[in-house]
């Protein structure tokens, strides 16, 4: 089974009201030694996010003052941020969010694509705050037991996913490479079980070794067809 989000969030959530003051916001993220702290409302619903990047800018001399004809659309967003004294006034809204059933694939592709280091998890019938994930969470997944992660390859993936023998196939997991010998009926067959290894959690790669019998990908028009040599015998 694949983990989702709710398995590897922290539920402990250090978070700010919209009228949080700049001090008391970096207070707390000195005292639990957080980089980032989610703005709420009075019921607990996400607003935003300030984080270490958003504060820095108060240090920033060359944001003082009002903004500039010639300044950008990300400049004066900069200036305004310097400038700012609460967490309303600090923060990136709308927060990006993520719900606690989604996969840590899903997660990890939602930083990427949003460029974010931590996405809070939310309710997703009211939008209450339950936890918040990091980068740093998704990668305990890559501390999973080899001897864990060869187990779910054999049970899951090769027997009851593929209906494999798993007898018929070797698995070795090694710091989360995983070595496949044996045979496999046909050659798409081991493209997909390497797939299916490589979507597993924990795994960093896969050495397939795998053999197979005769190759289902190759069109076999060179194979003579019946009705036509009968038709041909006829003419003759």
């Amino acid at each position: 089974m694949k983990l989702t989000v709710s398995d590897v969030m922290t539920r402990t959530v250090v978070s700010v009201n919209a009228f949080a003051p700049f001090k008391d916001i970096v207070r707390r993220m000195q005292e639990y030694r957080v980089s980032a702290v989610p703005v709420v409302d009075e019921d607990h619903i996400v607003l935003g996010l300030v984080s270490e990047g958003d504060l820095i800018l108060k240090e920033d001399a060359d944001l003082e003052g009002e903004p500039r004809v010639l300044d950008g659309v990300q400049r004066r967003h900069d200036r305004s941020k310097a400038a700012g004294r609460i967490a309303w006034e600090l923060m990136t809204a709308p927060a990006i969010t993520i719900g606690p059933a989604a996969t840590l694939g899903e997660a990890a592709r939602l930083m990427h694509r949003r460029a974010v280091k931590r996405l809070p998890v939310v309710d997703p019938d009211n939008g209450t705050i339950l936890g918040i994930v990091s980068r740093t969470d998704l990668l305990k997944v890559f501390l999973r037991d080899d001897a864990e992660i060869a187990r779910e390859i054999r049970e899951d993936v090769i027997h009851r996913t593929l209906w494999i023998d798993p007898d018929t196939i070797r698995v070795v997991v090694r710091d989360g490479v995983v070595t496949m010998e044996g045979q496999v009926e046909h050659r798409s067959l081991r493209s997909v079980l390497e797939r299916l290894v490589l979507s597993s959690e924990g795994v960093v790669g896969v050495d397939n070794r795998l053999t197979y019998l005769p190759d289902d990908t190759v069109p076999r028009t060179h194979l003579p067809i019946p009705w036509i040599s009968s038709a041909s015998k006829a003419d003759r």
